[in-house]
Protein backbone atom coordinates (compact mmCIF):
# COMPACT_ATOMS: atom_id res chain seq x y z
CA UNK A 1 0.00 0.00 0.00
CA UNK A 2 2.76 2.50 0.81
CA UNK A 3 4.32 1.98 -2.77
CA UNK A 4 1.18 3.60 -4.37
CA UNK A 5 1.51 6.40 -2.08
CA UNK A 6 3.16 8.96 -4.45
CA UNK A 7 0.31 8.53 -7.17
CA UNK A 8 -2.33 8.34 -4.66
CA UNK A 9 -1.07 11.54 -3.82
CA UNK A 10 -0.52 13.19 -7.24
CA UNK A 11 -4.66 12.64 -7.91
CA UNK A 12 -5.69 14.00 -4.71
CA UNK A 13 -4.12 16.70 -4.01
CA UNK A 14 -5.63 20.23 -5.32
CA UNK A 15 -3.59 22.98 -6.81
CA UNK A 16 -1.19 24.29 -3.67
CA UNK A 17 -2.64 27.03 -2.05
CA UNK A 18 1.20 27.48 -0.61
CA UNK A 19 3.43 31.25 -1.59
CA UNK A 20 6.09 30.03 -3.79
CA UNK A 21 8.94 31.98 -4.67
CA UNK A 22 10.90 30.94 -7.92
CA UNK A 23 14.19 29.42 -7.88
CA UNK A 24 17.12 31.78 -7.66
CA UNK A 25 20.15 31.03 -9.79
CA UNK A 26 22.72 29.68 -8.76
CA UNK A 27 25.75 31.86 -8.42
CA UNK A 28 29.79 32.08 -7.86
CA UNK A 29 28.95 31.96 -4.03
CA UNK A 30 26.86 29.03 -3.46
CA UNK A 31 26.48 26.98 -6.75
CA UNK A 32 23.17 25.15 -5.74
CA UNK A 33 20.09 26.52 -6.78
CA UNK A 34 17.38 26.90 -3.96
CA UNK A 35 13.55 26.23 -4.39
CA UNK A 36 11.86 27.44 -1.13
CA UNK A 37 7.85 26.92 -0.65
CA UNK A 38 6.40 28.21 2.62
CA UNK A 39 2.91 25.99 3.15
CA UNK A 40 -0.13 27.87 4.41
CA UNK A 41 0.69 26.24 8.07
CA UNK A 42 4.34 27.82 8.14
CA UNK A 43 6.62 25.33 7.24
CA UNK A 44 8.85 25.84 4.79
CA UNK A 45 10.16 23.78 2.36
CA UNK A 46 13.75 24.20 0.59
CA UNK A 47 13.94 21.42 -2.18
CA UNK A 48 17.85 21.48 -3.95
CA UNK A 49 18.29 19.03 -7.03
CA UNK A 50 21.69 17.95 -7.14
CA UNK A 51 23.42 15.35 -9.14
CA UNK A 52 23.35 12.40 -7.28
CA UNK A 53 21.44 9.67 -9.24
CA UNK A 54 19.27 7.70 -7.05
CA UNK A 55 20.00 9.47 -3.01
CA UNK A 56 18.16 12.22 -1.46
CA UNK A 57 19.08 13.89 1.89
CA UNK A 58 16.12 14.57 4.18
CA UNK A 59 16.80 17.10 6.81
CA UNK A 60 14.60 18.76 9.59
CA UNK A 61 15.82 22.01 10.72
CA UNK A 62 13.83 23.06 14.03
CA UNK A 63 14.89 26.56 15.85
CA UNK A 64 14.90 25.33 19.15
CA UNK A 65 18.09 24.93 21.28
CA UNK A 66 19.34 25.76 24.63
CA UNK A 67 19.01 28.85 23.77
CA UNK A 68 14.83 28.32 24.06
CA UNK A 69 15.20 26.97 27.90
CA UNK A 70 14.14 29.87 29.75
CA UNK A 71 12.31 27.75 33.08
CA UNK A 72 14.28 27.57 36.06
CA UNK A 73 15.16 23.52 36.27
CA UNK A 74 14.05 22.89 32.98
CA UNK A 75 17.53 23.07 30.69
CA UNK A 76 18.83 20.78 28.98
CA UNK A 77 15.65 19.66 27.16
CA UNK A 78 15.70 20.45 23.86
CA UNK A 79 19.02 18.01 23.59
CA UNK A 80 16.47 15.81 25.52
CA UNK A 81 13.58 16.43 23.07
CA UNK A 82 16.13 15.01 20.05
CA UNK A 83 16.45 11.58 21.90
CA UNK A 84 12.29 11.66 22.42
CA UNK A 85 11.91 12.22 18.70
CA UNK A 86 12.59 8.32 17.92
CA UNK A 87 9.91 6.92 20.26
CA UNK A 88 7.67 6.21 17.81
CA UNK A 89 3.70 7.31 17.00
CA UNK A 90 0.46 5.11 17.37
CA UNK A 91 0.90 4.68 14.02
CA UNK A 92 4.09 3.79 13.85
CA UNK A 93 5.18 2.28 17.18
CA UNK A 94 8.72 2.15 18.49
CA UNK A 95 11.00 0.91 16.23
CA UNK A 96 9.37 0.48 13.31
CA UNK A 97 10.21 3.77 11.73
CA UNK A 98 13.45 2.44 11.79
CA UNK A 99 13.01 -1.01 10.44
CA UNK A 100 11.00 0.95 7.19
CA UNK A 101 13.75 3.17 6.59
CA UNK A 102 15.98 0.48 7.58
CA UNK A 103 14.85 -1.54 4.71
CA UNK A 104 15.66 1.11 2.22
CA UNK A 105 19.13 1.55 3.22
CA UNK A 106 18.27 5.15 5.22
CA UNK A 107 20.91 6.30 7.43
CA UNK A 108 19.28 8.23 10.45
CA UNK A 109 20.21 10.67 12.79
CA UNK A 110 20.10 14.10 14.66
CA UNK A 111 22.15 16.67 16.94
CA UNK A 112 20.92 19.56 18.78
CA UNK A 113 23.24 22.77 19.32
CA UNK A 114 22.85 26.18 21.55
CA UNK A 115 19.62 27.55 19.23
CA UNK A 116 18.88 24.67 16.46
CA UNK A 117 17.68 20.72 16.39
CA UNK A 118 18.58 18.88 13.39
CA UNK A 119 17.24 15.45 12.04
CA UNK A 120 18.78 14.24 9.13
CA UNK A 121 18.25 11.09 7.18
CA UNK A 122 20.04 10.32 3.94
CA UNK A 123 19.22 7.40 1.45
CA UNK A 124 17.58 6.22 -1.85
CA UNK A 125 15.31 8.29 -3.32
CA UNK A 126 13.11 5.59 -4.45
CA UNK A 127 12.47 5.11 -0.29
CA UNK A 128 11.30 8.81 0.05
CA UNK A 129 7.57 8.47 -0.32
CA UNK A 130 7.92 6.64 2.81
CA UNK A 131 10.53 9.10 4.53
CA UNK A 132 7.51 11.95 4.10
CA UNK A 133 4.61 10.07 5.21
CA UNK A 134 6.90 8.85 8.45
CA UNK A 135 8.51 12.50 9.33
CA UNK A 136 5.61 13.97 8.94
CA UNK A 137 3.92 11.14 11.15
CA UNK A 138 5.88 11.75 13.93
CA UNK A 139 6.42 15.92 14.13
CA UNK A 140 2.76 15.82 13.99
CA UNK A 141 1.55 12.69 16.32
CA UNK A 142 4.76 12.07 18.58
CA UNK A 143 3.56 9.90 21.45
CA UNK A 144 5.06 7.90 24.22
CA UNK A 145 4.54 7.09 27.70
CA UNK A 146 5.76 8.03 31.05
CA UNK A 147 7.70 5.39 31.90
CA UNK A 148 9.50 4.94 28.30
CA UNK A 149 9.85 8.90 28.90
CA UNK A 150 11.97 7.98 32.54
CA UNK A 151 14.15 5.27 30.79
CA UNK A 152 15.29 7.62 28.17
CA UNK A 153 15.72 10.33 31.00
CA UNK A 154 18.37 8.00 32.74
CA UNK A 155 20.18 7.53 29.54
CA UNK A 156 20.67 11.00 29.28
CA UNK A 157 22.05 11.34 32.48
CA UNK A 158 24.09 8.34 31.48
CA UNK A 159 25.53 10.75 28.66
CA UNK A 160 26.46 13.53 30.91
CA UNK A 161 28.31 11.61 33.10
CA UNK A 162 30.32 10.20 29.94
CA UNK A 163 31.05 13.72 28.47
CA UNK A 164 32.09 14.80 32.59
CA UNK A 165 34.47 11.70 32.65
CA UNK A 166 36.76 14.33 30.36
CA UNK A 167 37.65 17.98 31.17
CA UNK A 168 35.78 19.75 27.88
CA UNK A 169 32.48 19.82 29.28
CA UNK A 170 33.44 21.52 32.55
CA UNK A 171 35.55 24.04 30.54
CA UNK A 172 32.50 24.61 28.56
CA UNK A 173 30.44 24.81 31.85
CA UNK A 174 32.53 27.23 33.74
CA UNK A 175 33.20 29.39 30.74
CA UNK A 176 29.40 29.74 29.91
CA UNK A 177 28.34 29.92 33.97
CA UNK A 178 31.26 32.55 34.11
CA UNK A 179 30.85 34.64 30.95
CA UNK A 180 27.20 34.47 30.64
CA UNK A 181 25.18 35.89 33.55
CA UNK A 182 21.40 36.55 32.55
CA UNK A 183 21.47 35.35 28.70
CA UNK A 184 20.40 31.42 28.58
CA UNK A 185 23.76 31.05 26.65
CA UNK A 186 25.07 30.19 30.51
CA UNK A 187 24.57 26.12 30.33
CA UNK A 188 25.24 23.91 27.88
CA UNK A 189 23.19 21.90 25.70
CA UNK A 190 23.35 19.13 28.12
CA UNK A 191 21.93 21.48 30.99
CA UNK A 192 22.82 21.83 34.46
CA UNK A 193 23.99 18.50 36.01
CA UNK A 194 20.60 18.85 38.53
CA UNK A 195 17.95 19.39 35.69
CA UNK A 196 19.68 16.50 34.44
CA UNK A 197 18.91 14.27 37.62
CA UNK A 198 15.53 15.95 37.71
CA UNK A 199 14.54 14.88 34.10
CA UNK A 200 12.38 11.81 35.17
CA UNK A 201 9.82 13.64 37.04
CA UNK A 202 9.35 16.41 34.03
CA UNK A 203 6.94 13.83 31.99
CA UNK A 204 3.91 16.10 31.34
CA UNK A 205 6.48 19.52 30.86
CA UNK A 206 8.09 17.56 28.26
CA UNK A 207 4.99 16.95 26.63
CA UNK A 208 4.24 20.83 27.09
CA UNK A 209 7.78 21.54 25.13
CA UNK A 210 7.14 19.01 22.41
CA UNK A 211 3.93 21.25 21.53
CA UNK A 212 5.59 24.44 22.62
CA UNK A 213 8.51 24.42 20.33
CA UNK A 214 7.56 21.66 17.17
CA UNK A 215 5.61 23.77 15.07
CA UNK A 216 5.68 24.04 11.68
CA UNK A 217 6.74 27.85 11.58
CA UNK A 218 9.37 26.92 13.57
CA UNK A 219 11.03 24.40 11.24
CA UNK A 220 12.37 24.43 7.84
CA UNK A 221 12.56 20.89 5.56
CA UNK A 222 15.76 20.93 3.44
CA UNK A 223 15.40 18.19 0.11
CA UNK A 224 18.55 17.62 -1.42
CA UNK A 225 19.29 15.28 -4.21
CA UNK A 226 18.06 13.34 -6.81
CA UNK A 227 14.25 14.29 -6.93
CA UNK A 228 10.73 14.99 -8.74
CA UNK A 229 10.07 18.59 -7.38
CA UNK A 230 6.38 18.74 -8.34
CA UNK A 231 5.68 15.85 -6.95
CA UNK A 232 7.55 15.82 -3.87
CA UNK A 233 6.08 19.08 -2.92
CA UNK A 234 2.84 17.71 -3.54
CA UNK A 235 3.72 14.49 -1.08
CA UNK A 236 5.73 17.11 1.24
CA UNK A 237 1.89 19.40 1.52
CA UNK A 238 -0.13 16.57 1.73
CA UNK A 239 1.58 14.73 4.18
CA UNK A 240 2.37 17.76 6.56
CA UNK A 241 -0.99 19.85 5.38
CA UNK A 242 -3.04 19.33 8.64
CA UNK A 243 0.37 19.95 11.00
CA UNK A 244 -1.20 23.40 12.74
CA UNK A 245 0.23 24.16 15.77
CA UNK A 246 1.30 28.03 17.18
CA UNK A 247 4.63 28.82 17.58
CA UNK A 248 5.54 29.70 20.86
CA UNK A 249 6.85 32.89 22.03
CA UNK A 250 9.21 33.38 25.05
CA UNK A 251 11.93 36.10 26.18
CA UNK A 252 14.99 35.26 25.86
CA UNK A 253 17.00 37.34 28.58
CA UNK A 254 19.30 39.78 27.20
CA UNK A 255 22.73 39.71 28.57
CA UNK A 256 24.18 43.05 29.86
CA UNK A 257 27.31 44.36 28.15
CA UNK A 258 30.42 43.06 30.33
CA UNK A 259 32.40 46.00 31.67
CA UNK A 260 35.36 44.38 33.33
CA UNK A 261 37.26 41.66 32.59
CA UNK A 262 36.48 37.94 34.41
CA UNK A 263 38.16 34.61 34.97
CA UNK A 264 37.27 31.36 36.12
CA UNK A 265 40.26 28.44 36.99
CA UNK A 266 38.94 24.70 37.11
CA UNK A 267 40.96 21.81 38.67
CA UNK A 268 40.85 19.08 37.25
CA UNK A 269 41.20 15.79 39.34
CA UNK A 270 42.96 13.77 36.57
CA UNK A 271 46.45 14.18 34.63
CA UNK A 272 45.70 16.20 31.61
CA UNK A 273 47.32 18.68 29.79
CA UNK A 274 46.98 22.60 30.86
CA UNK A 275 44.66 24.28 29.19
CA UNK A 276 43.99 28.31 28.26
CA UNK A 277 40.95 29.96 26.69
CA UNK A 278 40.35 33.44 25.80
CA UNK A 279 36.76 33.90 25.18
CA UNK A 280 35.28 37.77 24.28
CA UNK A 281 32.04 38.76 23.74
CA UNK A 282 30.59 39.01 20.34
CA UNK A 283 27.94 39.67 18.01
CA UNK A 284 25.10 37.27 16.38
CA UNK A 285 25.48 35.66 13.32
CA UNK A 286 22.57 37.20 10.91
CA UNK A 287 22.09 37.02 7.30
CA UNK A 288 22.05 40.88 6.81
CA UNK A 289 25.43 41.80 8.43
CA UNK A 290 29.05 40.53 7.57
CA UNK A 291 29.58 39.86 11.74
CA UNK A 292 30.13 35.69 10.85
CA UNK A 293 31.89 36.20 8.43
CA UNK A 294 34.35 38.51 10.23
CA UNK A 295 34.65 36.45 13.20
CA UNK A 296 35.15 32.93 10.74
CA UNK A 297 38.37 35.37 9.33
CA UNK A 298 39.36 36.32 12.40
CA UNK A 299 39.40 33.04 14.02
CA UNK A 300 42.21 32.09 10.71
CA UNK A 301 43.93 35.44 11.26
CA UNK A 302 45.26 34.59 14.52
CA UNK A 303 45.95 31.37 15.31
CA UNK A 304 45.43 29.60 12.13
CA UNK A 305 48.05 27.39 10.49
CA UNK A 306 49.89 30.42 8.98
CA UNK A 307 49.39 33.37 11.92
CA UNK A 308 52.58 34.36 13.57
CA UNK A 309 51.09 33.21 17.32
CA UNK A 310 50.93 29.69 15.45
CA UNK A 311 54.54 29.46 14.11
CA UNK A 312 55.91 30.69 17.87
CA UNK A 313 53.82 29.03 20.17
CA UNK A 314 53.27 25.71 18.29
CA UNK A 315 56.00 25.38 15.60
CA UNK A 316 58.91 27.07 17.14
CA UNK A 317 58.78 27.62 20.86
CA UNK A 318 56.55 24.83 21.20
CA UNK A 319 54.75 25.59 24.26
CA UNK A 320 51.25 24.63 22.75
CA UNK A 321 50.12 21.60 21.47
CA UNK A 322 47.11 22.96 19.65
CA UNK A 323 45.53 26.33 19.02
CA UNK A 324 41.74 26.29 18.41
CA UNK A 325 38.47 28.97 18.04
CA UNK A 326 35.50 28.18 19.21
CA UNK A 327 33.67 30.33 15.90
CA UNK A 328 30.38 28.40 15.60
CA UNK A 329 27.46 30.94 14.26
CA UNK A 330 24.47 31.50 17.01
CA UNK A 331 21.60 33.36 16.82
CA UNK A 332 22.30 35.97 19.94
CA UNK A 333 25.61 37.14 20.60
CA UNK A 334 27.79 34.75 21.80
CA UNK A 335 31.57 34.46 22.07
CA UNK A 336 34.62 34.40 20.26
CA UNK A 337 37.00 31.75 21.89
CA UNK A 338 40.30 30.47 21.39
CA UNK A 339 41.58 27.53 23.40
CA UNK A 340 45.31 26.56 23.83
CA UNK A 341 46.48 23.20 24.96
CA UNK A 342 49.83 24.07 26.88
CA UNK A 343 52.26 21.32 26.56
CA UNK A 344 53.86 22.48 29.80
CA UNK A 345 52.04 25.02 33.47
CA UNK A 346 55.16 26.84 33.19
CA UNK A 347 54.02 27.80 29.54
CA UNK A 348 50.94 29.66 30.53
CA UNK A 349 51.96 33.53 31.02
CA UNK A 350 54.19 33.48 27.80
CA UNK A 351 50.77 31.91 26.03
CA UNK A 352 48.70 34.47 27.19
CA UNK A 353 51.36 37.22 26.42
CA UNK A 354 51.71 35.71 22.86
CA UNK A 355 47.68 35.65 21.81
CA UNK A 356 46.86 39.13 23.91
CA UNK A 357 49.84 40.41 21.13
CA UNK A 358 48.58 39.55 18.00
CA UNK A 359 44.67 41.06 19.41
CA UNK A 360 46.17 43.84 20.47
CA UNK A 361 48.32 44.58 16.69
CA UNK A 362 45.54 43.88 14.53
CA UNK A 363 43.01 46.36 16.84
CA UNK A 364 45.38 48.85 15.88
CA UNK A 365 45.73 48.62 12.34
CA UNK A 366 48.52 46.40 11.78
CA UNK A 367 47.09 44.02 9.51
CA UNK A 368 48.51 41.57 6.62
CA UNK A 369 46.36 42.28 3.58
CA UNK A 370 47.33 40.01 1.21
CA UNK A 371 47.19 36.63 4.47
CA UNK A 372 43.85 37.98 4.53
CA UNK A 373 42.87 37.56 1.22
CA UNK A 374 44.39 34.52 1.14
CA UNK A 375 42.51 33.24 4.34
CA UNK A 376 39.22 34.53 2.68
CA UNK A 377 40.19 31.93 -0.58
CA UNK A 378 41.13 29.04 1.62
CA UNK A 379 37.72 29.14 3.51
CA UNK A 380 35.70 29.79 1.01
CA UNK A 381 36.84 27.35 -1.51
CA UNK A 382 36.94 24.60 1.12
CA UNK A 383 33.71 25.24 2.64
CA UNK A 384 32.62 24.63 -1.15
CA UNK A 385 34.98 21.49 -1.58
CA UNK A 386 33.27 20.05 1.44
CA UNK A 387 29.83 20.09 -0.40
CA UNK A 388 30.28 16.57 -2.43
CA UNK A 389 27.28 14.76 -1.20
CA UNK A 390 23.35 15.48 -0.86
CA UNK A 391 23.93 15.56 2.95
CA UNK A 392 26.31 17.81 3.30
CA UNK A 393 25.19 20.63 1.38
CA UNK A 394 21.61 20.13 3.54
CA UNK A 395 23.34 20.14 6.55
CA UNK A 396 24.72 23.05 5.82
CA UNK A 397 21.57 24.78 4.78
CA UNK A 398 20.33 23.93 7.82
CA UNK A 399 22.62 24.65 10.01
CA UNK A 400 23.17 28.57 8.73
CA UNK A 401 19.18 28.79 7.94
CA UNK A 402 18.39 27.55 11.77
CA UNK A 403 20.92 30.05 12.98
CA UNK A 404 20.44 33.45 10.91
CA UNK A 405 16.68 32.65 9.50
CA UNK A 406 16.69 32.56 5.77
CA UNK A 407 16.68 29.50 4.13
CA UNK A 408 19.55 30.74 1.93
CA UNK A 409 21.76 32.23 4.72
CA UNK A 410 24.78 29.79 3.58
CA UNK A 411 24.74 31.86 0.83
CA UNK A 412 24.56 34.87 2.26
CA UNK A 413 27.62 33.93 4.69
CA UNK A 414 29.86 32.69 1.90
CA UNK A 415 29.16 36.01 -0.29
CA UNK A 416 29.99 38.03 3.20
CA UNK A 417 33.12 35.78 3.36
CA UNK A 418 34.48 36.71 0.55
CA UNK A 419 33.93 40.60 1.25
CA UNK A 420 35.35 40.87 4.23
CA UNK A 421 38.09 43.84 4.05
CA UNK A 422 41.19 44.58 6.23
CA UNK A 423 39.96 47.67 7.62
CA UNK A 424 36.68 45.64 8.71
CA UNK A 425 39.02 42.70 10.67
CA UNK A 426 40.66 45.96 12.33
CA UNK A 427 37.36 47.39 13.45
CA UNK A 428 35.63 44.66 14.95
CA UNK A 429 39.24 43.75 16.51
CA UNK A 430 39.16 47.47 18.02
CA UNK A 431 35.92 47.17 19.15
CA UNK A 432 35.43 43.50 20.64
CA UNK A 433 38.35 42.00 21.68
CA UNK A 434 39.49 44.55 24.41
CA UNK A 435 40.38 43.39 27.66
CA UNK A 436 37.21 44.63 29.78
CA UNK A 437 34.73 42.33 27.36
CA UNK A 438 37.61 38.93 28.00
CA UNK A 439 36.64 35.92 30.12
CA UNK A 440 40.04 34.23 31.13
CA UNK A 441 39.76 30.51 31.80
CA UNK A 442 42.26 28.37 32.87
CA UNK A 443 42.65 24.75 33.68
CA UNK A 444 44.94 23.28 35.87
CA UNK A 445 45.52 19.38 35.87
CA UNK A 446 46.36 17.00 38.57
CA UNK A 447 50.16 16.64 38.85
CA UNK A 448 51.25 12.80 38.35
CA UNK A 449 53.79 11.81 41.01
CA UNK A 450 56.54 12.50 39.32
CA UNK A 451 55.48 15.81 39.85
CA UNK A 452 54.05 17.11 35.87
CA UNK A 453 50.63 16.73 34.68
Amino acid sequence: MRRLLPLLLLLLTPALPASAEPPPEASRFFPYALKTTRLPNGLTVVRVPFNSPGIIAYVTAVRVGSRNEVEPGRTGFAHFFEHMMFKGTKSNPEGQRERILGGYGFDDNAFTTDDITVYQVYGPTAGLPQLIALEADRFQNLEYSEPSFQTEALAVLGEYHKNAAGPDLKLEEALAKTAFTHHTYQHTTLGFYEDVQAMPKAYAYSRSFFERWYTPANTTLFIVGDFDDAQVLAQVTQAYGAWNRKPASVTIPTEPAQTKARAVHVDWPQPTQPRHVLAWHTPAARADTPDAAIQSLLAEYLVGDTSPAYKELVLEKQFVESLNVANTPHRDPYLFTIDATLQDEKHRADVETTLRREAKALASGKVDAARVKAIQDHLRYGMLMDLETPRDVAIDLAVYAGVMGPPDSLGSYLKQLGGVTPQQLTAFAKKYLVDTNLTVLTLTPKATAGGTP
